[in-house]
């Protein structure tokens, strides 16, 4: 009898888990199919990307022209460039499709609480890149060719210019979830808002840490970053006070 009931389990464990590698499959063919969509659609107009992304850097550079050294650089540089702004564009199906895998595990009221929390991520997520094009790299850029020494003509290459931006853009998109990051240790339990408040100093310290190694080496981008994380920190422990309830003596809801 025993047997045959460990055998009845070892099944279901077996069937549960295919189930959920084919709910993870499907996710996965959306998201990618989303991001495909969005790279054909934005495919015809590469050029015009690339020439809006590069515009902080073309504006302080001499005659406001950035150079190719590779032969095939005018042809992969936008090429690439248009699929990361696709995938940037395609996010909000990413992590709705990451939320419709989870969801069914969560209780009523986490589905409730998650949802805002969704739109939230979204929303921090595309002010992180709105930051660094509009603020950031209009300084950023300024800074680095007036500190060119004499007899320096800064004449940057394409592809150069797109691993670069695509570290900061993705690091203030990063950066800029700190508030949700916070919500969501508080509502785990691990920690509470009076504690995360009463670690302010070390947490100002590591935003300025995080900088240092998520930007150039110099002091603009690296506050630039620290200042806004250190801002959303306190914005994350305002939301964890309002989102998450104290759950002491509290029950689990039901399902």
């Amino acid at each position: 009898m025993a047997s045959e009931t460990n055998k009845t389990e070892e099944s279901l464990a077996e069937g549960t888990l295919l189930s959920h590698l084919v709910e993870l499959r499907s996710r996965l063919l959306k998201v990618a199919a989303a991001i495909v969509a969005v790279f054909i659609v934005l495919l015809p107009f590469a050029r015009q990307i690339f020439a809006l992304v590069s515009q902080p850097l073309r504006e302080v550079l001499p005659g406001n022209q950035m150079i190719a050294t590779a032969v095939a650089s005018p042809l992969l540089t936008p090429f690439k460039l248009t699929f990361f702004v696709a995938l940037f564009i395609a996010m909000p199906v990413v992590l709705y499709q990451t939320w419709a895998f989870v969801a069914p595990g969560l209780y009523k009221k986490e589905k409730r609480f998650a949802v805002p929390l969704l739109a939230s991520s979204i929303l921090l997520f595309y002010a992180g890149i709105a930051f660094a094009y509009f603020v950031v790299f209009p300084l950023m850029f300024g800074f680095f060719t007036a500190v060119a020494p004499d007899g320096v003509e800064v004449m940057t290459d394409i592809a150069s210019y797109l691993d670069f931006i695509s570290m900061i853009v993705l690091a203030f998109g990063i950066a800029f979830e700190v508030p949700v990051a916070t919500v969501l240790v508080v509502w785990t339990g691990l920690t509470t808002p009076a504690k995360l408040a009463k670690a302010r100093p070390y947490v100002f310290l590591l935003a300025f840490v995080m900088g240092m190694f998520l930007t150039p080496p110099d002091i603009i981008s690296q506050t630039l970053l620290a200042v806004p994380v250190y801002l959303l920190y306190e914005l994350g422990i305002l939301m964890s006070r309002f989102f998450v309830p104290d759950r002491e003596g509290s029950k689990l809801p039901e399902k």
